[in-house]
């Protein structure tokens, strides 16, 4: 009596990539509901199943659905945009993008255009990481693919989150609504170190430990990356992340171009995945990581496309060619990641990497029903040989194009059927597609000449902390600074004496990114009076918020930091500004450690606009709303520290009250 299933593809060459690399070259594989039953020889199949839907494979290899180890999928809708840059200045450009047409119907749509372009190629698993992953979610699930999908949190303002404690928040609430389902995976997706602080670290850390699901994060992918967390973290960004938390979750490291076999050896003996993103590292010029290295060293290495906007496709076939290729070249071995590796890293080996081998990656008794077809009988694949075991692979890796994928099935739905989509309507997609498309060139044509874009293209941008808390109080002498500083509650870690010549770039036109440049020269002088050094930066704020405590003022607002190697001349030009003003102060600064917490303390005589007396000013900057009340409070502290009352403060910044004494200058009888 024959055993009854729901479908059996039969007649096809059938790659299983179970743990003997068995395959079947008449081979068949039996699916009841959304798992496989059994895999075999056609004819020993055909005798032990029925099948309700009988699929004739004859002249097909039929693998495991491949695996995109990472992604961005709604950057489908910035594909092609602002190409040929560096990675810095790309994401420059790209943020206010993002800000101004990401929402949930956005992704929604180039979540839509994502999955049918991957469907085309193959693929049936992939691990993104973006902004309203919930949204994505219904997408996905409504499509039928399988993701890991990691809610992004950044310690800067994003389009579904104001701060991170708001990102994590939305982040742990997309993981109770979503944890369990067949098809989704939620996880946790802190950006990259560099994006992140300690703390926003060890939050994400804490919240994929407790719900016991993956985090996803890039790791080392530019040599600028690697060595800035040298220099300023005096370790690599592996060891970093390992003293944050990260290496105790269920790590999805993507692309680790830039790693150490030192760093090798802690990814896997926590048992990470790597994700490899060829296309994108050759591309942005990242570099070319060593894969065939931690390959040997038995890391769970997949391979991912990264985002369409960085790529430019989602192509899975043409990325398992160009990484064995890359890791030939860059070994100068020609037996470096043979075929069958290529492609155990697009299928059972990225399973691994974004932790869902249990239930995908290979075609075996068990597991989901996540399976591609693909055509050989295009004239590109012609002919075949049979007289070495490993050649139906080098036909799947070196010749197979993703045009040559006929079905695709997920969970033991199709997805595809004779090159047909079935779950996406791609022409709709990709009608709304260009619809947005025409908006956001609009957007960028109207911004090509905005002091944020003019900034980026010089030399890109740093984006600073976007709250600044601080108190200004006006003294007639230096007494009040001096009984601070002798406060045993205080330790000061470093003192600077310098003349800060700023120059400020007023705009008009509304730009949320740039309310005003300040271009500032600092002369660092010695206890001789000795001009030492001499050093110039640019920053760009925007206008922002503005929030009074009884003790303190907060500002909220964008903050980015350029280094300035031209002319004031040349800026003067280059950025056209509606108005100009200039501050001149000389500066005592003393960097200062009170209750754990970092200060800085300047002493500043305002000497243009000429201002009597002096100015004590208290600053910290945070990433966290939360954190900037705090130290509010810490600050009135230091206020009595010194005998000196909050009613004193002058609430003003220098700009304003340098235009309010311009002013009064000007009104002034001649």
């Amino acid at each position: 009596m024959k055993e009854k299933v729901d479908i059996l593809l039969r007649g096809g060459t059938v790659v299983t990539m179970n743990g003997k690399y068995e395959v079947f070259e008449d081979g068949a594989v039996a699916i009841r509901g959304a798992t496989i039953v059994a895999v075999g020889p056609t004819e020993q199949m055909a005798h032990a199943y029925s099948a309700a839907e009988e699929v004739d494979c004859t002249d097909t290899v039929i693998t495991p659905g491949f695996v995109n180890a990472h992604t961005h999928i709604p950057m489908t809708l910035m594909r092609g945009l602002n190409d040929d840059l560096r990675l810095d200045v790309w994401l420059g450009y790209l943020m206010p993008v993002e800000r101004q047409f990401v929402t949930p119907e956005f992704v929604k749509l180039g979540a839509r255009v994502a999955c049918a372009e991957m469907i085309r190629s193959g693929v049936t698993s992939f691990a993104d990481m973006f902004y309203y992953e919930e949204a994505i979610a219904e997408q996905v699930a409504e499509i039928g693919m399988r993701a890991l999908l990691g809610e992004t949190i950044l310690v800067f303002p994003a389009p579904d989150a104001e701060t991170f404690e708001d990102a994590l928040l939305l982040c742990r609430r997309f993981i109770e609504h979503w944890n369990g389902h067949p098809l989704i995976q939620p996880a946790v997706a802190p950006h990259a170190w560099y994006t992140a602080t300690p703390e926003l670290m060890l939050a994400c850390a804490d919240l994929a430990r407790a719900f016991d699901v993956p985090l996803h994060t890039h790791v080392a992918e530019t040599k600028l990356e690697a060595d800035n967390s040298i220099s300023q973290n005096h370790m690599s960004v592996v060891d970093w992340l390992e003293l944050h938390g990260i290496l105790d979750t269920k790590l999805l490291a993507a692309h680790c171009v830039h790693i150490n076999e030192e760093d090798m050896f802690s990814l896997r003996r926590v048992g990470a995945g790597v994700a490899h993103c060829p296309s994108s590292n050759l591309k942005l010029a990242s570099g070319i990581a060593p894969i065939q290295q931690m390959v040997k060293l038995g890391l769970n290495v997949g391979v991912g496309t990264d985002g369409p906007a960085s790529n430019n496709d989602l192509d899975m076939v043409e990325e398992m060619r160009l990484a064995s290729f890359i890791a030939k070249v860059s070994t100068s071995d020609p037996t470096a990641m043979p075929a069958r590796q290529a492609l155990e890293l697009a299928t059972i080996g990225g399973a691994r990497a974004i932790h869902m081998s249990d239930v995908t990656g290979s075609l075996e008794p068990g597991k989901r029903a996540d399976i591609a077809v693909l055509d050989m009988t295009g004239i590109h694949n012609q002919p075949h040989f049979h007289n070495h075991p490993d050649a139906v692979y080098s036909r799947i890796v070196y010749s197979t194009k993703s045009t040559d994928v006929s079905h695709v099935m997920c969970n033991g739905r199709w997805l595809m059927r004779e090159r047909q989509l079935l779950t996406v309507d791609e022409d709709a997609a990709r009608h709304d597609a260009i619809e947005v498309a025409k908006a956001i060139d609009a957007f960028v044509i109207r911004r090509e000449s905005s002091p944020y874009n003019k900034l980026v293209l010089l030399s890109g941008v740093q984006r600073q902390e976007s709250f600044e808390v601080q108190v200004k109080v006006p003294l007639e002498n230096e007494a009040a600074v001096e009984a601070l500083l002798a406060n045993e509650a205080i330790s000061v870690s470093r003192y600077a004496h310098y003349h800060q010549y700023d120059h400020y770039f007023l705009f008009d036109g509304g730009d949320p990114d740039a309310d005003r440049l300040r271009y500032r020269e600092d002369e660092f002088i010695n206890d001789d009076g000795e001009v030492t050094q001499v050093r110039a930066r640019l920053t760009l704020t925007g206008a922002g918020g503005r929030e009074e405590f009884p003790n303190a003022v907060m500002l909220s607002r964008s903050r980015w930091l350029a280094a300035a190697d031209r002319s004031l001349r040349f800026y003067q030009e280059y950025f056209a500004p509606a108005r100009e003003l200039r501050v001149h102060k000389d500066r005592r600064r003393w960097h200062v450690l009170y209750k754990a917490t970092d200060f800085a303390i300047n002493l500043d005589q305002v000497l243009e606009p000429k201002l009597p007396g002096y100015f004590l000013e208290i600053k910290a900057r945070t990433w966290s709303r939360s954190d900037a009340e705090r130290k509010a409070g810490l600050i009135a502290e230091l206020l009595t520290q010194c005998g000196l009352e909050v009613d004193w403060a002058e609430r003003r910044e220098y700009t304003d009250i340098a235009i309010s004494a311009n002013k009064a200058r000007d009104a002034a009888p001649a």
